[in-house]
């Protein structure tokens, strides 16, 4: 028999085996499957092996990166979803496999220079296949230096860094946090998206929490192509449905009276078919869940917007959202941040939205100078100008249900004196008069000094506070050594916080809690407001007659007497209804 001849097998220098291997076709991996197989987290509360089965709503966001036709991913989501490490993904599958110039830029320089450190450094070195690639002597802090490619980062403050160089791959991370346009320099995003333009196979991705509508984020929501929302299957009836915060209930505050008990009661009810969902169906739920798109304006798609809530997370249960909300619903700066960084949608400055239109909505069929049935208090409000005032009389009753009973324009005090001591008639016959007014003492202080020492009785000066108050007033004393009105009563006003009261009560319906305008309150009462608006004059408090009810004795919510110091008080608390589960968030004291 014919002995067979061994074959040795052929060996080269190991010099000649890695020329070779640079020959060898890089290994295509999705995004996601990327991270699967080489990610490794280094720090954070899930350190290891990165697995798609925990956030498993990340996998479609990542592997858009690797879709040839799509060019724009944009991600608009709350903190702590997973967005940076997503983004982190796919900049790490660049640099393995498809490497080309990248900026990423983060709302600062130093922001940058601090991620690069903590974060992007780490991973890479974690990563054999990218960690051979990585030439840190050679790097700088924000121009990191591989074998193929560079990695610049940088700050959005940072003009001169956006407007050089070309490149291919573009990531802009929490571009609501960006500055905005200079009279020398477009917005950071335009100027960073400028330089894509000579790559055809450009990427850009985008993501944010929002902040307001025309903030970075929703305005390029708004201009994609394709808007693609979450949905999972009920464990009850099967049916895809979006998680939303209004579906979270919880018991009411006549039954449970402590926030933090009743948020721990709090699940999600489905809105097919009304099953309660807890938080431990949400691990299924959102691995069988999938993206569909809720807008899609062109057929192929260059840009995808996705959005996703706190409610998907986790990291997070149905409690913490409610109780979240119930700690942030009464302040309008907490509920912004609630808003934005947990339900992932914009803020809408309700100070913006007290214009014409809306005042002319909470018309009523009460006529001026006659008081609404309901009446329990009559509060004044003047505004001083420089060559004329302004005066409003408002009717208050139950649940700071406010209505503006007569308002206009006066050219002496003499005159507002002798408005503000007429005689109302309530239907059933009982009269009535002004109990309080405020008076605006930031132009001709003495004068409105004088007055109001003359009229104490029904008047006090007051003036706006140059920074946040703790309530929506405190009462303080005149400081004027010398003067009669030395030791007078002042009451402090928190504008701002008074402004958001009144914006978020003016979206009621004319009815309990609402603030409305009677019936022949013509267009004439809502121009005012606009022009206060466009000019930055605070027309509201006037119109409205705002801080009066809070600083009079015994008014709807104060609990506080005019003789008390230094007091901040809460006029919203008093009238406050029972806050059942699933409460919408409004910016409502």
């Amino acid at each position: 028999m014919k002995r067979r001849q061994k074959i040795k097998p052929y060996t080269v220098p190991s010099w000649i085996y890695r020329a070779i291997q640079v020959l060898r076709p890089t290994e295509r991996l999705t995004v996601s499957q990327w991270a699967e197989k080489k990610r490794t987290l280094t720090g954070g509360a899930m350190p290891g092996p990165w697995r798609n089965s925990v956030t498993p709503y990340l996998v479609e966001i990542m592997d858009a990166f690797s879709d040839d036709v799509i060019e724009e991913i944009i991600f608009v989501k709350p903190t702590q979803v997973g967005g940076t490490t997503a983004m982190e993904n796919m900049i790490g599958t660049l640099v393995d496999q498809e490497p080309a110039p990248t900026m990423v830029v983060y709302p600062s320089d130093d922001l940058a220079e601090t991620t690069a450190e903590t974060r992007l450094v780490p991973m890479f070195k974690a990563c054999p296949d990218i960690a051979g690639k990585f030439r840190e002597t050679e790097s700088k802090k924000l121009q990191l230096k591989f074998r193929d490619m560079f990695l610049y980062l940088t700050g959005a403050n940072s003009p001169a860094d956006l407007s050089s160089k070309p490149i291919r791959n573009l990531f802009l991370d929490e571009v609501d946090k960006f500055p905005g346009a200079s009279k020398r320099e477009a917005d950071p995003v335009s100027l960073a998206r400028e330089r894509t333009k000579t790559f055809f196979n450009r990427k850009i991705f985008m993501a944010s929490t929002p902040t307001l509508k025309s903030g970075h984020i929703w305005r390029a929501l708004e201009r994609a192509d394709m808007e693609k929302h979450y949905f999972v299957p009920c464990p009850h009836c099967g049916e895809y449905i979006e998680l939303k915060f209004a579906q979270i209930k919880w018991p009411s505050k006549d039954d449970v009276p402590d926030n933090a008990e009743r948020a721990e009661m709090a699940f999600y009810v489905c809105q097919a078919c009304g099953g309660v969902i807890t938080d431990q169906d949400k691990g299924k739920m959102l691995e069988a869940g999938r993206w569909e798109y809720v807008r899609k304006s062109a057929e192929h798609p260059k840009s995808v917007a996705y959005w996703i809530n706190t409610l998907y997370s986790p990291f997070t249960r149905f409690s913490e959202i409610a109780y979240e909300f119930m700690k942030s619903k009464d302040d309008p700066e907490l509920l912004q941040n609630f808003t934005n960084s947990w339900l992932a949608e914009p803020w809408e400055d309700t100070r913006l939205k007290t214009n014409a239109d809306l005042v002319m909505e909470r018309q009523t069929d009460v006529p001026a100078w006659e008081l609404p049935e309901w009446t329990k208090l009559l509060t004044g409000g003047i505004d001083v100008q420089e060559n004329c005032l302004y005066w409003t009389i408002r009717a208050w009753g139950d649940f700071m249900t406010s209505q503006n009973v007569a308002h206009g324009q006066a050219l002496s005090m003499a005159e507002v004196e002798r408005v503000m001591n007429t005689e109302f008639k309530l239907p059933s016959g009982e009269k009535m008069m002004v109990e309080l007014a405020l008076m605006d003492s930031g132009d001709q202080t003495d004068e409105v000094y004088n007055f109001c020492i003359s009229n104490y009785d029904w008047v006090r000066p007051c003036k706006g506070s140059s920074t946040p108050l703790q309530g929506h007033y405190r009462i303080s004393t005149v400081d004027k050594a010398g003067s009669q009105a030395n030791g007078m009563q002042l009451v402090i006003v928190d504008g701002g916080k008074y402004k958001d009261m009144i914006a978020a009560r003016m979206r009621r319906p004319n009815g309990r809690g609402s603030w409305m305008v009677h019936k022949d309150a013509v267009d004439e009462l809502a121009e005012v407001l606009e022009y206060g608006r466009k000019k930055g004059i605070d027309m509201g408090g006037v119109i409205f007659g705002t801080g009066a009810t809070a600083a009079r004795q015994g008014g709807p919510g104060s609990g506080q007497k005019p003789g008390d110091p230094e007091h901040g008080g809460d006029p919203g608390q008093g009238g406050k209804q029972p806050d059942g589960g699933g409460e919408q968030p409004q910016a409502d004291n």
